[in-house]
């Protein structure tokens, strides 16, 4: 829990809660990753990048991500692709972010929510649920269907 959202009311914290779902429902289209610019060194003895001090040709744009446990990159073109992958890319980082912080009012909330008190109806061990313990069949009961194994 961040040190701004201690000491918080509940009803400020929810208020809280709510301006960051209003943000976050404004986020609008994003890309996970990242975006980097890279120079290379073609490898020609004769060209220019390979003289002492020349950053090398570039630079190449490639968005970078990792998805089904390799990194991915997509070489992104110079222009509107970029600008575009650009605006994506920082709205993935707000998007981050945004949670993050609705992550942290949100466990806010529950340190301060009080403790509501148990139906009446719902008395201990009376759950409706199948169960109880595991000591073997109830007395009555159909032995196990597993097929024994046939004699040696």
């Amino acid at each position: 829990m961040t040190d701004d959202l201690v000491g918080m009311d509940l009803a400020r914290l929810e208020a809280r809660r709510a301006v960051l779902y209003a943000e976050l429902a404004r986020v609008g289209d994003f890309r996970r990753g990242s975006l980097n610019a890279v120079r290379r060194r073609c490898g020609k003895a004769n060209c220019a990048c390979a003289r002492e001090g020349h950053p090398g040709h570039g630079p190449q744009h490639n968005l970078t991500r990792w998805a089904g446990g390799k990194t991915v990159n997509v070489r992104v073109r110079p222009g509107p692709e970029l600008d575009k992958v650009t605006r994506e890319v920082a709205a993935w980082a707000r998007f981050q972010g945004l949670v993050e912080q609705l992550a942290a009012v949100n466990e806010a909330i529950c340190a301060v929510r009080p403790v509501a008190p148990a139906p009446a109806d719902a008395a201990p061990g009376s759950s409706g649920e199948k169960g109880g313990s595991s000591a073997g069949p109830e007395p009555g009961s159909k032995p196990s269907s597993r097929r024994k194994s046939p004699p040696r």
